[in-house]
């Protein structure tokens, strides 16, 4: 009923950038908060940035270790989240998800969505 897909990932070298993705399609009442989780081979997987569906854009969290480096936007009449990723380091490889709390219209009911997963690698 609800589908999130990521798109953006890929390889890219230790001081690069990269801008993540994910739309959320469906039966889809409202969406509430949006945010982008990561999980490292062999780690838990972690929050990375959050963003509420506020006016003025929202709130923002985000992980100490993405601050001033990554950050969360979203566009509400597209239905999408974005990551925008700068200063690269080697440990931010991870596969990336998407997650997002909505309430869809056949059910009426909040449940907590996510999405398959896209894979950033940094090295050179």
């Amino acid at each position: 009923q609800v589908q999130l897909v990521e798109s953006g990932g890929g390889l890219v070298q230790p001081g690069g950038s990269l801008r993540l993705s994910c739309a959320a399609s469906g039966s889809i009442f409202s969406i509430y908060a949006m945010g982008w989780y990561r999980q490292a081979g062999g780690k838990q997987r972690e929050l990375v940035a959050a963003i509420t569906s506020g006016g003025s854009g929202g709130n923002t969290n985000y992980a100490d270790s993405v601050k001033g480096r990554f950050t969360i936007s979203r566009d509400n009449a597209k239905n999408t989240v974005y990551l925008q990723m700068n200063s690269l380091k080697p440990e931010d490889t991870a596969v990336y998800y998407c997650n997002a709390d909505i309430t869809t219209l056949t059910t009426m009911r909040y449940s907590n969505y996510w999405g398959q997963g896209a894979q950033v690698t940094v090295s050179s």
